[in-house]
């Protein structure tokens, strides 16, 4: 041990060791014990600190090289101190925050303690509205700073349901950061929203403004991040199912979009999200559309068929599905035959991809195969129609 520290519950731990098990690996239990953690406050053990200490220096001949004493870990506090001078004198804003940006950066420890300190959360949350509705040149790096804190605190769910009770405004705040911010500032902002939606009743979630949409989009659009593209891609695939959202999306531009973001060959979790929220569209007459009405809508959607997991497939299979059934007219369906549509589906019931997407397959073949019958790639059992 080079920085011994005791629990609430009597047993003496290397810091480092019991800070990754209590606020890394999330566990609220005494590893010896098994007693509920009720305090995280960790007490020093200056004691056996010394006598480590002392022990390293006795032996010195042997190599053994005595460990400077630790620094002492920030506190609540110090913590508390920062927010205020952020949050009420203007001459040391900027500077607070950023020396709380490095607290919150140094260990997940530190970001339990910022979450955990009373008022901390509301305390960022309302420097970023007065910052939003500032006119002074410095408001955005301050708010730029308070968004960043938030974003990486990654604040527990508790702690989400308390921001959303507390303040009915943010989601509307951080629409309107978003549309006049830059880059780095929008990333941070749809990586809140994304743990924030994830929380809202379906009801609120019905009530989203279509402002908020088009910002999520062109965060898609603008290919800021990949961190910040699978966030936006979770938000749409949350809001998407509820009320009229989806219409709302395809107005957006979603469509569009999302088709050439696939022709760009998007990594694993990304494809799948993608088609996942295309999917959803396709739900909805106007989403249908603009697949079918893009140049490459059907193409892409084909080629990623039995490439990239058995997700994407099935995705994939579903989005054909709704075109063929409900938008075939006989330019579709002969798009679908030209692009490769049809031997991906022949080639899906000779794999092991699924029995739900088998069974679509079979469903668009049998639906078509009148068409299709000329088709080679066609089995006999589907062209005899």
């Amino acid at each position: 041990m080079s920085d011994p520290v005791t629990l609430a519950t009597g047993i003496t731990y290397e810091r480092e060791c019991i800070e990754r098990w209590m606020f890394s690996e999330k566990n609220n239990t005494c590893p010896v014990t098994k007693q509920w953690i009720y305090d995280d406050e960790l007490t020093p053990n200056n004691t056996l600190r010394r006598l480590i200490q002392a022990w390293c220096t006795a032996n010195a001949s042997a190599g053994i090289e005595r460990f400077p004493t630790p620094r002492a870990p920030v506190n609540k506090t110090d913590i508390l101190k920062l927010l205020k001078n952020a949050s009420t004198d203007p001459q040391y804003q900027m500077d607070s925050l950023q020396k709380l940006r490095i607290i919150v950066l140094e260990s997940d420890r530190n970001k339990h303690y910022v979450e955990s300190t009373a008022g901390a959360i509301d305390m960022l949350i309302s420097i970023i509205k007065r910052s939003i509705y500032s006119l002074e040149s410095t408001s955005s790096s301050v708010c730029d700073e308070a968004l960043m804190i938030l974003s990486s605190i990654q604040i527990s769910d508790q702690g989400l349901l308390n921001l959303i009770s507390k303040h009915e405004d943010l989601i509307d705040a951080l629409t309107l950061l978003m549309h006049r911010s830059k880059y780095q500032t929008r990333v941070y902002a749809t990586l809140l929203l994304n743990s924030l939606i994830e929380l809202i009743a379906p009801a609120r979630l019905m009530a989203i403004q279509d402002q908020l949409f088009k910002e999520i989009v062109k965060v898609l659009g603008d290919r800021i991040s990949s961190k910040a593209t699978k966030a936006a891609l979770k938000i749409l695939a949350m809001l998407c199912p509820w009320g009229r959202n989806r219409v709302k999306v395809v107005g957006a531009g979603a469509v569009s979009v999302l088709v050439d973001l696939l022709l760009e060959e998007p990594e694993k979790r990304a494809c799948e999200l993608m088609l996942l929220v295309l999917d959803i569209l396709c739900g909805c007459a106007e989403g249908r559309a603009e697949i079918v009405g893009h140049a490459a809508g059907i193409a892409i959607v084909s080629k990623k068929v039995l490439r990239v997991s058995l997700a994407a497939s099935e995705k994939a299979v579903r989005i054909l599905y709704s075109v063929s059934k409900f938008s075939p007219t006989p330019a579709v369906l002969q798009e679908m035959l030209s692009v490769g549509a049809v031997t991906k589906l022949c080639l899906v019931l000779q794999v092991d991809c699924g029995l739900k997407t088998k069974e679509k397959a079979k469903e668009i073949l049998r639906l078509h195969s009148r068409v299709w019958r000329n088709s080679p790639c066609l089995p006999p059992q589907y062209a005899v129609f």
